[in-house]
C-alpha cells in the first residue's frame, strides 16, 4: 500500500452496523508493511496497520497554483 502524509485513509467496516473511518495520513512510519500515523475524523490520533483488504488510500488532492 503506497502512501503519503497528507493523503486519505478509508478503513471499511467488518461488521454492517458499524460505519468506515476516515482519517488524513500524518505520518507513514514504516512501508512494508505499511503502518501509518493518523488522524481520524473524530479528532483522534492512533498508530494504524491496515490488514488485508480493509483500507484504502485516496491520494491528496493537489492544489493548482496560478
Amino acid at each position: 500500500m503506497k502512501a503519503n502524509a497528507g493523503d486519505v485513509l478509508i478503513v471499511e467496516s467488518e461488521r454492517l452496523t458499524q460505519p468506515m473511518r476516515r482519517g488524513v495520513i500524518e505520518e507513514v512510519m514504516r512501508e512494508k508493511p505499511p503502518c501509518f500515523r493518523v488522524r481520524w475524523d473524530d479528532g483522534h490520533t492512533s498508530i494504524f496497520t491496515p490488514a488485508a483488504g480493509s483500507a484504502r488510500v485516496e491520494e491528496r488532492k493537489r492544489s493548482r497554483r496560478a
